[in-house]
């Protein structure tokens, strides 16, 4: 950085952005800037439209009539090929369903019985843990099947790599520090030691233009509550490759991913397209919120969101280099913008409490242990000025050590 970045010359970088119409269709609470998108995205104005709908009409008049009528014993797929777009995959390709931690449960089983010859899960030691967790459960209830927990990366991982690694689970945005994967360099290591692919794409998402098919990716899951704004506790997405359709099994082999569902066999046969990875009754409401941002993001230039992530995140490092200097922050996120998520992470022993003051002055941010402070930058509703803003607190709170107040270090676990 070599100019001074001054407010009026921040407001200026907001002239012309082609994403700034999306704000206005978000509720965003006076005074406040969210920083947290990354962990739950903010609310969109038609999901209360769409859940208005769903719960007065067709569940209140339509009752079971609904499921045909209103397409919801469908929804998932409907959902899934809005969101493949985002993606990088083909038409079904993908269903919402259940949870991340499910559907990673279902991948990693189908991933092992296309390869039973093979008997190791290499996932990462310090990805997020639900991964590991996870793939421990996976471990528990196979026979010999062994979980190898490794530091996972580009140059790395083919040092993990051999004859008996069944599947691969690995984040393509990491939680902590928003260092970006090559997905595509990665998977392909993955397969030339004949492995399977799973990936996380929790922080991926909605945010960064994402390519499965051109990546090669066999099977993916991630979250919709984080960028893609479908609510708390919205339901996940998992992604098969076609390729491997009608070839997997995996263990929720629930009446819903059954061939014929409503022929009530005795017996189990699963569906030879998306739908064997369903499992039971999907949780509808959610979904139709999640509809509507979906509908949004079906307007949305994914270009022009990563352009102005990248933006972002750029003027918030900047900011604090600038306006922080000396004052006990480091920056963990990669300095490089192509590298980098959608999300600057910041380092301080006393990380949390500044969260929790920084929250109380109306900048919502996220802490990670142990000394991790989280920014999310969703493009769709925020502003370089806000940028501007959260670093004025910032540095404010950093300056008088407001975070040493009683109630700040305290307070309870940020999410």
């Amino acid at each position: 950085m070599s100019t001074i970045l001054t407010e009026n010359g921040v407001r200026k970088m907001d002239e012309g952005d082609p994403l700034a119409t999306y704000r206005d269709q978000f509720y965003l609470p006076k005074d406040v800037v969210y920083l947290d998108g990354n962990s739950l995205g903010a609310a969109p104005k038609a999901a209360f439209d769409e859940l208005e709908t769903a719960a007065k009409t067709e569940w209140a008049d339509q009752l079971i009539r609904s499921w045909r009528g209103a397409d919801w014993w469908v929804l998932g797929e409907k959902l899934g090929n809005q969101l493949a777009e985002l993606i990088g995959a083909g038409p079904d390709q993908v269903t919402v369903c259940d949870t991340t931690s499910i559907n990673i449960y279902k991948a990693l089983h189908a991933a092992l019985s296309l390869r039973p010859d093979r008997s190791v899960i290499l996932t990462e030691a310090e990805g997020f843990p639900t991964d590991s967790y996870i793939a421990e459960g996976v471990q528990s209830v196979r026979d010999r099947t062994e979980l190898r927990l490794e530091d996972l990366d580009e140059d790395t991982i083919e040092d993990y790599l051999d004859e008996t690694v069944a599947v691969v689970l690995i984040n393509h945005i990491d939680y902590r520090s928003a260092s970006v994967r090559n997905m595509k360099a990665i998977t392909e290591k993955i397969h030339a030691a004949g492995a399977i692919a799973v990936w996380d794409l929790c922080h991926s998402a909605g945010i960064y233009p994402v390519d499965l098919e051109a990546a090669n990716a066999d099977f993916a899951a991630g979250c919709t509550y984080k960028y893609l704004n479908g609510g708390p506790g919205s339901p996940a997405f998992i992604y098969a490759a076609k390729r491997h359709h009608g070839s997997f099994s995996q263990p929720l082999s629930g009446w819903w991913g059954h061939v014929e569902p409503f022929a009530f066999e005795p017996n189990y046969t699963g569906d030879t397209g998306i739908r064997r990875l369903l499992c039971g009754t999907q949780p509808i409401l959610s979904m139709r919120a999640l509809k509507a941002s979906l509908d949004m993001y079906d307007t949305v230039d994914m270009a022009a969101v990563r352009k102005k992530s990248q933006s972002l995140t750029s003027l918030f490092i900047d900011l604090v280099d600038q306006e922080c200097d000396g004052l006990g922050v480091t920056v963990i996120s990669p300095r490089d913008a192509d590298a980098r998520g959608s999300q600057v992470s910041l380092a301080h022993g006393n990380g949390a409490a500044i969260v929790h003051a920084l929250t109380e002055r109306g900048v919502i941010g996220g802490f990670r242990e142990p000394n991790v402070m989280r920014f999310g930058f969703a493009p769709l509703y925020l502003t370089h000025h806000d940028v501007w803003l959260s670093v004025a607190h910032l540095k404010e709170v950093l300056e008088t050590e407001a975070w040493r107040e009683d109630r700040f270090n305290a307070a309870g676990k940020i999410s």
